[in-house]
């Protein structure tokens, strides 16, 4: 992909997400990284599944605080509590579906996405009295909080997690590299 296409590209994601996701222009837009996805699994074989946790550095990231400060690993343990979300996560977009075609996979994809996020806010549940105890903090903060981290967890896996992109934790990531001419 060319630099001016990408700049086009990001610029209507950022620009126009309510009307983009109302009009279908992002799958219109992303349908053609499935079909090329497709044409790769076709002459392909999967890579061995793995996983880095939480994409994006999140896991690296939070287990390097828990170490330096152990006050937080006690609070929030050594690796977040909603990793067990991501991995789940990354399987599904380890294989890209069990069906290539790409209006299945686009499909599979946006499912992946919304399961994550709500995997995420209901993470919530299980660290409701450590938050409580710890900050003071009611149910409807504490639902809230995840429930936004959850949010931001799905735009961020929706605007970088495409296929073909190039990127290690993209949709399909167990198919060697693909991209969108």
């Amino acid at each position: 992909m060319t630099l001016r296409k990408l700049v086009f590209a990001v610029s209507l994601v950022v620009a126009t997400p309510v009307f983009a996701e109302d009009a279908g222009f992002l799958k219109m837009f992303e349908l053609k990284s499935h079909e090329k996805l497709a044409d790769v699994r076709a002459q392909s074989t999967l890579a061995p599944f793995t996983t880095d946790g939480c994409s994006g550095g999140m896991s690296a990231t939070w287990s390097v605080v828990a170490h330096l400060f152990p006050t937080f690993e006690d609070i929030h343990m050594e690796t977040p509590p909603w990793q067990d979300c991501c991995v789940t996560h990354d399987r599904a977009y380890h294989l890209g579906n069990e069906d290539p075609t790409p209006n299945a996979s686009y499909t599979a994809r946006l499912v992946a996405d919304q399961t994550l996020q709500a995997c995420v806010a209901e993470t919530a549940e299980s660290r409701r009295d450590v938050l409580k105890s710890e900050y003071g903090m009611s149910d409807s903060q504490i639902d809230m909080a995840f429930r936004m981290i959850g949010a931001t967890m799905y735009d961020a896996v929706r605007f970088g997690g495409g296929p073909c992109s190039g990127l290690p934790w993209r949709w399909g990531y167990g198919w060697p590299s693909c991209l969108i001419d």
